[in-house]
């Protein structure tokens, strides 16, 4: 069955938004690629910006009502007591890591997620903050009970880097060029070794500032 005029639209976006960036697409673009006109974008979405928030929505909701899902059956598991932290990275990042091996349209979304954490543009910054807000809460709940040793502006900064990391992993081996070859074929070996980085990173030692005591600032002395 060929797909309506709406999916030609929102496969066409995703596509050439993971090629161009936000900026770099147009509405003509799009257009072209899907086979449609501008009146169809303006029935289906009414702007661009409805337009691509649709193409975000469309993969990123079922992403994350996987994640809820799979910390709600570690924590039933577990009937109260606190997750392991690989339980919590498995339940947010290992839904990513499998999304993205996924030939039929999760490869080509999460290539799109990655460039937009770092290339955002204020109106998607918004958009995925208010997207993420519920996961968030929840995830930071869990990583809070189950690390009561980290500090909590630690762990967020630790949270921002395995963010990083995994955006920068599922943006594929060409961005590792100027490292040597590397090959990403084996999807399997990728979410291995990249939960591996993600634990080590989440357990390794705190940095020195949270030993070293906080210094009040200095006063002038009166003249």
């Amino acid at each position: 069955m060929e797909p309506d005029t709406r999916s030609r639209i929102l496969d066409a976006a995703e596509n050439l938004l993971v090629q161009h960036g936000l900026d770099g697409t147009t509405l003509r673009m799009i257009t072209t690629e899907a086979h449609a006109n501008l009146a169809a974008v303006n029935y289906h979405f009414g702007s661009k910006e409805a337009l691509i928030e649709a193409v975000f929505r469309r993969r990123l909701t079922w992403l994350n009502e996987q994640r809820i899902a799979a910390l709600d059956a570690f924590e039933a598991e577990a009937k109260g007591a606190p997750l392991k932290p690989r339980q919590i990275v498995e339940s947010f990042f290992g839904v990513a890591i499998r999304m993205a091996a996924d030939k039929n349209g999760g490869q080509t979304f999460m290539r799109l997620l990655g460039r937009t954490y770092t290339e955002p543009t204020d109106f998607v910054r918004t958009f995925l903050a208010e997207e993420y807000a519920e996961v968030i809460a929840r995830f930071k709940a869990a990583f809070f009970k189950a690390l009561p040793d980290v500090p909590q502006e630690e762990f967020l900064w630790r949270f921002h880097f395995m963010m990083g990391a995994l955006s920068y992993a599922i943006s594929g081996a060409d961005a590792l060029r100027l490292l040597g070859p590397v090959d990403d074929s084996d999807p399997e070996a990728l979410y291995t070794r990249l939960m591996s980085f993600l634990i080590g990173g989440l357990r390794a030692p705190l940095p020195e500032i949270h030993s070293q005591p906080v210094r009040k600032p200095r006063t002038k002395r009166a003249a």
